[in-house]
């Protein structure tokens, strides 16, 4: 795979770190955030970057600023969203004009829709959600998912059945009430991190090709 080193200059002019994968015969952009503890360089993220460039879409990912000084506290909403706004934007500058879409896993999905729900990502043509996370585990509500009545653009969750951060019957009824610009595709058996457990039947490996393909499939149908 294609990896080069970006660096993604934030409106107050401090920088993040990104990485930039393009294919050959790319077809569309997404730009993805990491979740919480762990960041652009994490296993799951190169092998999410690595899957998705292997089905022609290109991928930056980047580091929100508090990863990228080191520290194990996410940064408030508002510098999260300055983030995902500067990525976005130098995501669009690499594109050449292929279709932009933005999303995330975990915290950098629920970064992205709250970013996107303030006031739109310029040129976003939809959001792509790798376990968006609901609720706290052990705490189910859908109060984190209220501000996606503000979200306007198509949006794709992809989320296991197992998620702690997400228990289905909750995920299911606020998908629902989002109408046609949101999909769920629920992974049967998958956790939080996407893991099946060996009784399942299932292969982590399996999970995530079911995962990219569905995202992929989705992408391209939005372009």
């Amino acid at each position: 795979m294609s990896v080069k080193e970006r660096t993604v200059t934030l409106a107050d002019g401090a920088t993040v770190s990104a990485l930039w994968q393009k294919p050959k015969d790319a077809k569309a952009v997404l730009v993805l955030a990491h979740g919480a503890g762990a960041g652009m360089a994490h296993r799951h993220m190169a092998a999410t970057a690595d899957g998705l460039e292997a089905r022609g879409v290109a991928v930056l990912r980047y580091n929100f600023a508090y990863m990228e000084k080191g520290s194990k506290r996410p940064d408030s909403p508002p510098l999260a969203h300055a983030a995902v706004r500067a990525a976005v934007a130098h995501a669009a500058k690499l594109s050449g004009g292929l279709p932009l879409f933005a999303g995330g896993r975990s915290f950098g999905a629920r970064m992205t829709s709250q970013a996107q729900a303030l006031e739109p990502l310029p040129g976003v043509a939809g959001l792509v959600f790798f376990a968006w996370p609901l609720h706290p585990p052990g705490k189910p509500g859908a109060e984190r998912a209220e501000h996606l009545a503000s979200v306007k653009v198509p949006m794709l969750f992809l989320q296991g059945s197992k998620d702690e951060f997400a228990e289905t019957p909750l995920l299911k009824s606020m998908v629902k009430s989002l109408g046609r610009r949101a999909k769920l595709h629920l992974v049967e058996h998958a956790d939080h991190s996407f893991h099946a457990p060996a009784k399942s039947g299932r292969k982590d490996a399996e999970v995530m090709d079911e995962i990219l393909d569905a995202a992929v499939a989705w992408i391209l149908a939005q372009s």
